[in-house]
């Protein structure tokens, strides 16, 4: 049988590890950490959201300057085969009103259980606590407990993760040994630091919605959280590239209301009201009503629906759900193998692509393991 060593036990590691094993190449995984997928498990902890499901165009056009590579690998393994894959492990899938997919259970735990089973029936081996330094000759340098050691197998799959969450495993140590162009990574999907007033101390925790959030040509209606450290969620996250990219975000406090119907709410009398319970009684929370403290606006109807919210720039990059940048396509051809390094190809975050969360994330790294796991197999197979 030839052999495959495949470096990372993340969603784009296992995808390919299991194509290998289906097309009968002896499958050895390498994993820094004691523990497979542990990022994976992370995101299904508040509900694991699959992928997301829509025309196959707009998913693809969720992943903002993808190359034409990506794109065909994102068709090639797109929403309906990541729910097929799910419901062949077991797991059934529902979807949510916004278009997201999520196993019915909810958590990650029970379908990485059944995935582990079924590599583990495909005779896949999981090898934990060994992480992969660098190439030597043909070889693949790799370091454990039991110490140094090179193993030179058939091929490989680096799917060693990008830079945020290093706690989990994805560090972004390879980029010194990889061997190949890379782009400088950049936090994604993030929250952003705000120094604020004392007065902003009892909103901390609170959420902000609705509300619309205007940033470099890009609007979304949705919410936001406000912290200690900033602000962060689900809306911030959305327009998180533009923000880091140092559009202006512009807020619209009150979007189910148009300029007029808000003027005449706030026109009615005051009487004996304080301005904060004016404001209340025409719609504003209180958390609303302190951010347009905070920034120093003034209660018109226009001033609340184009608040400018002002920040310090993003958290630090590890704190961020995901990142950009990373292994440039330029090194790679169409099947993922590294054109420095025939036999070596590379899947999942550590690539240079971005996406939103909403389910774009798990699939992008579920489609480029399998074309990943797949190319590799046939480049083992076809050689003598």
């Amino acid at each position: 049988m030839k052999t495959a060593l495949v470096i990372g036990a993340g969603p784009a590691g296992l995808m390919a590890a299991e194509e290998l094993a289906r097309a009968g190449v002896s499958v050895t995984i390498l994993e820094a950490k004691t523990s497979p997928a542990r990022k994976f498990l992370m995101a299904g902890k508040s509900g694991l959201n699959l992928t997301k499901d829509e025309p196959l165009a707009g998913f693809i056009a969720a992943f903002p300057d993808a190359p034409k590579e990506l794109r065909d690998i994102l068709a090639d393994f797109g929403p309906e085969k990541v729910k097929q894959w799910a419901q062949d492990l077991g797991q059934e899938v529902f979807t949510g009103s916004s278009g997201r997919v999520f196993p019915t259970a909810m958590k990650a735990s029970p379908l990485l259980r059944a995935w582990m089973g079924r590599l583990d029936g495909l005779g896949v081996v999981l090898r934990t606590g060994t992480r992969w330094i660098g190439f030597e000759g043909s070889g693949v340098s790799i370091v454990s407990a039991t110490g140094k050691d090179v193993l030179t197998p058939d091929v490989v799959v680096l799917a060693c993760g990008g830079a945020s969450w290093a706690r989990l495993g994805a560090d972004g140590a390879w980029i010194d040994f990889v061997e190949a162009p890379c782009v400088p990574f950049k936090p994604a999907n993030m929250g952003f630091v705000c120094d604020w007033s004392p007065h902003m101390q009892r909103h901390f925790g609170a959420p902000v919605k609705p509300v619309v959030l205007r940033c470099g040509g890009h609007e979304i209606k949705g919410e936001f959280v406000i912290s200690a450290r900033g602000v962060e969620g689900s809306g911030i996250y959305a327009v998180s590239r533009q923000m880091r990219e140092n559009h202006p975000l512009m807020l619209d406090l009150m979007p189910d209301l148009n300029v007029a119907a808000l003027t005449a709410r706030l026109s009615k009398p005051r009487g004996k009201n304080s301005l904060t319970n004016h404001l209340r009684k025409a719609g504003l929370s209180p958390v609303k009503i302190g951010l347009l403290r905070e920034v120093g606006s003034d209660f018109t109807a226009q001033a609340i629906k184009n608040m400018p919210m002002p920040h310090n720039g993003p958290r630090p990059m590890d704190e961020a759900i995901s990142v950009a940048g990373g292994l440039s396509f330029d090194a790679l051809d169409a099947d993922l193998m590294l054109q420095s390094r025939p036999g070596v190809f590379c899947a999942g975050e550590m690539l240079d692509w971005e996406a939103p969360t909403g389910g774009y994330l798990i699939s992008g790294c579920l489609a480029t393991g399998h074309r990943a796991g797949r190319a590799a197999a046939n480049w083992a197979n076809n050689r003598d």
